[in-house]
């Protein structure tokens, strides 16, 4: 319980300073020196009692009670009381790292698509990325300027741009897009490619319908989007020039079945390509730790991954087809990087979408929390942005 101040004067006084005189652990009297012809010395015991019989016990105003709370009669030491405050702290905090080291949308072979619906219904990934559920691409004079100029969703804009020029096509008649999001790439694709036939396919059937309204508002009526399963597509063989896979391959149950599905789709001579986040390449000298594994596991179940593989085993599996020429292979995390902060400064300096939705406060603090680890896994290395190009083989003559 707090001391109270008891002011100690006398009708007399025209200017009164006051010192306390205690014995140690004890205030039984209080000498007050007033300047003047007079001075008097007052039981602060019976001053204090008359003043404060009806408003606090006497022990509450004396000088002993300022060591620290009362609690059940007994005087509680302050040193005591800011050990168990901190201890209460450090058990508070190692409470929520726990809850946020514990992944909560593990994949289970049927919540990508909810998930999905989820994030396109409460509109707050649209708000802050855009059209494009995609990494950005900054060069690296940008970075060096500082990546928070750049506006961030130019930068997936930018990326798309990248990808083309990766990609070496020119004039396509027609371009599948394997993990379409809202069709933000779909569409640029069917406006710098008019003469081509577009097609999006994603799991969510609100990404399809919110991708085929934006298709509408921008008039274009060269693209369209469909809900399928990238495992079990109902295209027949060699159907497209185009085979795009945007970020769509980190969902994916079965890698394998992934990339056959996509070359059995696309005609000879099309190109296939694939950029996706990677884990680093495993070999002999350089295996994951147990730390690296526990990283990678958390990346994958936050956000309903099964699984990642390297660029490299994306490439054998390419190989392994039979049927495609040699597939190049980059990695561009120094390109990307930049994104994952840069999402979370977009929500700092916007966060009203945010606070307008209190039941979404929760889930959007795991994000940035994983936006975070995920920035960590590309410096380090633990995670690559994998770029892969290859062209099916032709048929014989």
């Amino acid at each position: 319980m707090q001391a109270l101040p008891v002011a100690h004067t006398t009708p007399s006084a025209r200017a009164v300073t006051s010192q306390w005189s205690t014995a140690p652990r004890r205030a039984s009297a209080v000498t007050c020196r007033v300047t003047g012809s007079e001075q008097h010395s007052v039981s602060h015991m019976e001053r204090s009692s008359k003043r404060n019989s009806d408003r606090v016990p006497f022990a509450a105003v004396t000088p002993t009670a300022r060591a620290g709370p009362v609690l059940l009669g007994t005087e509680v030491p302050t040193p005591l009381v800011a050990a168990v405050a901190l201890g209460g702290a450090a058990l508070g905090l190692r409470a929520i790292k726990k809850v946020f080291d514990t992944p909560s949308r593990t994949y289970d072979g049927q919540n990508v698509g909810k998930e999905y619906d989820a994030w396109t219904r409460e509109g707050i990934l649209e708000h802050y990325w855009g059209e494009h559920i995609h990494l950005g691409y900054y060069t690296e004079e940008e970075q060096a300027a500082g990546y928070k100029k750049k506006d961030f969703i130019q930068a997936k804009h930018d990326f798309v741009d990248r990808m083309i020029q990766f990609a070496g096509v020119s004039n396509p008649g027609s371009i599948l897009d394997v993990g379409c999001g809202i069709g933000g790439t779909t569409r640029m694709l069917a406006s710098r490619f008019p003469g081509a036939k577009v097609a999006g396919i994603t799991l969510s059937p609100n990404q399809v319908a919110r991708g085929t309204a934006l298709a509408a508002e921008k008039g274009l009526a060269n693209c369209e989007f469909k809900v399928m399963d990238a495992l079990k597509m109902d295209y027949p063989d060699n159907s497209f020039d185009v085979v795009w896979a945007c970020e769509s391959g980190e969902h994916m149950p079965d890698k394998g079945a992934y990339v056959r599905e996509m070359v059995r789709v696309l005609k000879p001579g099309g190109t296939l390509v694939i950029a996706t986040w990677c884990q680093r390449e495993v070999t002999p000298a350089n295996p994951f730790t147990a730390s690296d594994k526990e990283r990678l596991q958390f990346l994958y179940d936050e956000w309903a991954h099964p699984y990642f593989i390297s660029k490299e085993e994306y490439g054998r599996l390419v190989q392994g087809t039979g049927v495609m020429e040699a597939a190049h292979l980059e990695d561009w995390a120094k390109y990307t990087l930049p994104s994952w902060r840069h999402s979370i400064w977009v929500g700092v300096y916007d966060p009203w979408i945010v606070v307008s939705k209190p039941h979404l406060w929760y889930k959007c603090a795991r994000d940035g929390v994983t936006l975070e680890r995920f920035h960590r896994a590309f410096v380090d290395g633990l995670v690559q942005y994998g770029m892969i190009r290859a062209v099916k083989k032709k048929a014989a003559a």
